[in-house]
């Protein structure tokens, strides 16, 4: 017969709390639906959705400043695979890259040792996805290889920075605020610092702007006063105030060559091409000052109107509770995520609503047409608040595992801890999940011990401020935790007296002693709540205490059995129907259980040991209401006073003021002294489990672990060596983990090694399911990907992965069907609609986001004037301009300028011979001149010519120098030649992206296959399908039904090849 064994696996987690001022800022969403953001020393990552922690990261030594997901915006296969990548830095400089999925840092990043301003990582990701840029104070910039942790270049300037913000329409242009101004860069480069200092302007303050001091000012006069120039060359005069209250400075996502300046009580919009405001949204002198502000990117602005649409429920602001950071969803920015400084994330969702109305003063109207017009439609916005993650309060926290599991009790057994705070409630938390699982407010005053008395139930205990006299007022409360009901554990007692210490419950739940400062020890009986006995006044101090793990539970047994039967004959005498005695026999042998240990007051004899202020030893038996000195051992003359006794076995452990830890073999009749020359040992606790010796160990300034059995140390931790908190409080969560409190607000469940480890997202217990594919392995993530877009094997369209011949192991085919699972009911109606196609499927699975994204050339014409009779003379000049020349690129537009003021051939010459000419030099490596001078081009051109000099451009842009082929194919995408993007997408190596362009493209008619159709396009056509099987089933699916299905297409096509062949042929 198999023995019945049981595993409960509980991961290492940090329960975290309040935030540190330093951490204010530290926070971000990313593309994955994640947010990361920063507490303390640690890096916490949330699940957006169902408002759960999915991981704690821990290995920086001080405080985190600022975090930053990495981007993905690049083509995934196995050699690139999906990972969830994350960049901390803290106040000491240092960065960590971190694999978020498995809890293990990549690489660690050090330059100086003054806190990080800002980083970022760089968007345009072709060259190599790994760039990371880090202002380091208190002037520098550093590019760095986020994979290796090498520094590729660094750059310092002449003021401090602040921040910087990227040009999202412009990769080589960044702005970097100082404290005196802003620096421009145009010529930005992964591959080399910018040559450079940039262009320095300085900026006023808004505060002396005319809309301050003109308040009465209206109509014209007013919109005029608020357009200000703020941007000059010249440093503003010494009364002027600058930049140094400018909260944010930020490029605008939605409108190019605009700028959003962020001050407490403004919001300034700025057009970086006339060097104005074009905006400022100002708020009273007395309302609340702006901390951030999100800029969306979605929709693009033609008009900058501020009006106030919806604001979410205001949160109660103290010295304690405040904003510190607000992060947007990127993906459909709808939603943003408040975290506040006590450690609440708070999730708002805008909703919208529409509601019509009638105008008034209509009158009754003929037909249905103008019925419609007599009603208006209204667009109402509203904040929900769709998650909330709470965090633990401000320290400090007495902890207290339930009892360790049994066999007896594996039924009902759950991991629980219960935590007493400072505001006198006390939070249980369910250690599987990490959740909350239930919050009373007992006390009125801060909590200082908690004793499990059953899996259901606990004593507290708190203490008020002394007064005068140094008397407190005592609450110890019996507390049922199904129900949430507490009682007065000791009825009336309690108020002025001397406070309580501690106290201890007895091995079989049956006694409590209750030692006092300053007054007599009290025993107490646990089930009836009463008082067995209070000490004499001369009874000795009490300094430790602990009850003795060995009892007389076999006689109490034969005692409680014998109480049962005479309850039971009782019963059944007292009976009219003798009868029914063998029916309900279990019963009353149920129902005199109860009663007859209560009526009876039967007891097993359990026995405890303290020490008094000489460290001599007592021994005292309960048994009942009566409690009888056993023995006396007077004290060791190597130990100081005792503070604390720790019991499991034969083996007795005591330590005292000194840090000494004495261990008793009470078997062997020997002990055994060690210093551990640590401060005062606070509390000792043996780790659960039979046979187990292990035991924690609590000083002022750490803990150990010790092995009783072989008196050793296990394994130490120090405040200001290993970490940089202090612990408050210890105890053991399972046989093998610790439980640590401390200052900083955590309580941290760690190996027996107390090293800071973080555990693998993969194998968490949540109580929700979230949907996050990148915790899947590669080959599984990207099987998810293809099974999502595309099932040429199905009629009709399924969610259910179990049925495909994928061969992996069933724990990954569980994980990807968990993961299938866990998608909204929306999402899942959407994938199984027949009428959603291909497109919409790409679109809503994010796989066509670089193909299919919102990069249009856009034409916008710019009036321009030139007055010059020679303006021939005028061009042959400019056009001499020699290519090396710093005015080069300047000359060559106003050629091209000057010719466009007639409509004439040579003018489309010019700008032709002009476009060719510079991307032949090279001289298009800076965007804006793709902006300026491309934007000519559709204006002056007819689209053959302006077609024929883009397709050079995307030459260039293909160029082993530039390597910049994902905007090479979104200008021909513009172009519309979707052959060119096919054949690039398979050159490139994107195969599934080749192919799935390719089926969308036949679908909507965008390829024209035909007699005249290009042999060679269908050769490429051919290629790209084959090549994508074989991808398919060298790396994902095996080789089951979709490889029959994928022949199908591959026989489909070689039959449309050799038709147009032989059609050729004979023509």
């Amino acid at each position: 017969m198999q023995p019945f064994t049981v595993n409960i696996k509980l991961s290492a987690r940090t329960l975290t709390g309040a935030l540190s001022a330093p951490n204010r800022g530290a926070a971000d969403w990313g593309w994955q639906g994640l947010i990361a953001y920063g507490c303390h020393s640690l890096v916490l990552v949330v699940d957006a959705n169902t408002a759960q922690t999915l991981q704690v990261l821990e290995r920086h030594k001080a405080n985190v400043v600022k975090v930053k997901w990495a981007k993905e915006n690049y083509h995934h296969n196995i050699g690139s695979p999906y990972s969830l990548r994350l960049a901390s830095a803290d106040v000491t400089g240092k960065i960590i890259v971190w694999d978020v999925a498995t809890g293990t840092a990549r690489c660690e990043i050090q330059e100086h040792a003054k806190p990080i301003q800002d980083m970022q990582w760089l968007w345009n990701q072709d060259a190599s996805r790994d760039l990371l840029l880090a202002v380091h104070p208190p002037n520098y910039i550093v590019l760095w290889n986020a994979d290796t942790g090498t520094k590729l270049w660094k750059k310092s300037y002449a003021e401090n920075i602040l921040s910087f913000s990227f040009d999202p329409f412009d990769p080589s242009h960044l702005a970097l605020l100082t404290s005196e101004g802003i620096v421009f860069i145009s010529d930005f480069s992964p591959s080399k610092a910018p040559a450079s200092s940039g262009k320095k302007v300085y900026i006023s303050s808004p505060h002396s702007s005319p809309s301050h001091r003109l308040a009465a000012t209206t109509g014209a006069k007013k919109a005029l006063d608020k357009v200000k120039i703020l941007i000059s060359n010249e440093k503003p005069s010494a009364e002027s105030v600058t930049l140094n209250d400018c909260l944010q400075l930020s490029y605008l996502p939605s409108k190019r060559n605009y700028m959003l300046l962020l001050y407490p009580r403004e919001i300034l919009i700025l057009d970086l091409e006339v060097n104005q405001t074009v905006g400022v949204i100002a708020i009273e002198r007395t309302g609340v000052p702006f901390l951030q502000v999100m800029n969306i990117g979605l929709a693009s602005i033609t008009e900058l109107v501020y009006d106030l649409r919806s604001q979410c429920d205001a949160i109660r602001v103290t010295k304690t509770v405040r904003p510190f950071s607000m992060v947007c969803c990127p993906v459909n920015e709808n939603s943003a995520a408040l975290i506040v400084s006590d450690g609440r994330v708070m999730i708002w969702e805008l909703k919208s609503s529409i509601a019509s109305r009638n105008l008034p003063g209509q009158g009754t109207v003929a037909g249905e047409e103008q019925l419609k017009s007599s009603f208006l439609q209204e667009v109402h916005l509203k904040f929900l608040l769709t998650g909330l993650l709470s965090g633990l309060p401000l320290p400090p926290f007495a902890i207290r595992m339930c009892p360790p599991l049994t066999t007896k009790n594996i039924k009902q057994y759950e991991p629980l801890l219960a935590v007493g705070t400072s505001n006198g409630s006390v939070l249980v938390f369910h250690l599987t999940s990490g959740l909350l699982h239930k919050e009373l407010s007992i006390h009125s005053c801060e909590v200082k011990g908690i004793e499990w008395i059953s899996l259901s139930g606990f004593i507290s205990f708190a203490t008020s401020t002394p007064n005068n006299l140094g008397l407190v007022r005592n609450e110890l409360q019996l507390v049922d935790l199904p129900t949430g009901r507490s009682i007065p554990f000791r009825g009336e007692r309690g108020n002025d007296e001397p406070a309580i210490e501690m106290i201890k419950v007895s091995h079989l739940k049956q006694y409590l002693a209750v030692v006092f400062k300053d007054k007599p020890l009290e025993i107490w009986d646990v089930r009836t709540c009463t008082l067995l006995r209070e000490m004499s006044k001369n009874f000795p101090a009490v300094t430790a205490l602990e009850w003795s793990p060995s009892h007389n539970l076999k006689s109490l047994r034969k005692k409680q059995l014998a109480a049962r039967e005479a309850m039971a004959r009782q019963t059944v005498a007292s009976d009219t129907e003798v009868s029914s005695v063998e029916s309900s026999v279990i019963s009353l042998l149920q129902e005199a259980e109860s009663k007859s240990e209560l009526s009876q007051n039967i007891s097993a004899r359990e026995h405890f040991v303290f020490t008094d202020a000489d460290g001599q030893v007592y021994h005292l038996t309960v048994e009942g209401n009566s409690v009888k000195d056993s023995a006396r051992i007077p004290p060791d003359g190597s130990m100081g006073s005792i503070t604390c006794i720790a019991w499991k076995g034969d083996t007795l452990v005591l330590g005292d003021v000194d840090g000494n830890l004495n261990f008793w073999d009470l078997k062997a009749r020997v002990s055994r002294g060690i210093p551990t020359h640590r401060s005062w040992v606070k509390k000792i606790r043996f780790a659960p489990g039979k046979g187990n010796q292990k035991l924690i160990a609590m000083y002022n300034d750490g803990a150990e672990v010790w092995d009783s059995k072989e008196v050793q140390m296990v394994s130490s931790l120090r405040s200001g060596r290993n970490v940089n908190y202090r612990i408050l409080d210890v105890d053991w969560c399972t046989s093998d983990k610790v439980i640590l409190a401390s200052d900083d607000g955590c309580i941290r469940v760690l190996e027996m090694s107390m090293k800071p480890s973080c555990f693998r997202m993969d194998e968490q217990d949540l109580l929700e399911p979230a949907w996050c594919p990148y915790l899947l392995v590669p080959r599984a993530s990207l099987a998810l990907k293809a099974f999502l877009l595309h099932q040429p094997w199905n009629e009709k369209y399924s969610l259910d992965v179990m049925n495909v011949d994928y061969p992996e192991d069933e724990n990954i085919k569980n994980l990807i069907q968990e993961q299938l699972n866990s998608l909204s009911n929306d999402i899942k109606k959407l994938l199984l609609d027949p009428e959603f196609t291909l497109l919409q499927r790409c679109l809503l699975i994010m796989y066509f986001q670089t193909i299919l994204s919102n990069f249009l050339l856009v034409c916008k014409h710019q009036s321009c004037l030139f007055f010059s009779c020679q303006t021939d003379r005028a061009v042959q000049l400019l056009l001499e301009t020699s290519s090396e020349n710093a005015h080069y690129y300047c000359d060559s537009l106003k050629a091209c300028l000057v010719t466009t003021v007639t409509s004439s051939g040579p003018s489309q010459s010019t700008i032709k011979l002009v476009a060719t000419n510079m991307i032949a030099n090279g001289n298009n490596s800076d965007f804006r001149i793709h902006n300026h001078f491309f934007h000519l081009l559709k204006v002056r051109l007819n689209s053959e010519e302006c077609a024929d000099v883009l397709k050079r451009w995307v030459d260039h842009l293909c160029s082993p120098q530039i390597n910049q082929k994902s905007k090479a194919i979104l200008v021909l995408l513009s172009l519309g030649c979707f052959t060119k993007v096919a054949e690039m997408l398979h050159s490139m190596r994107y195969f599934d992206r080749a192919a799935l362009f390719v089926e969308a493209c036949l679908k909507y008619g965008a390829f024209e296959v035909n007699d005249d159709t290009n042999i060679l396009f269908l050769k490429s056509c051919l290629c790209i399908f084959v090549t994508y099987l074989q991808f398919c089933v060298s790396h994902i699916f095996s080789l089951g039904e979709l490889r029959s299905e994928f022949r199908k297409w591959v026989l489909i096509f070689i039959l449309l090849f050799m038709c147009v062949f032989l059609n050729a042929s004979f023509t």
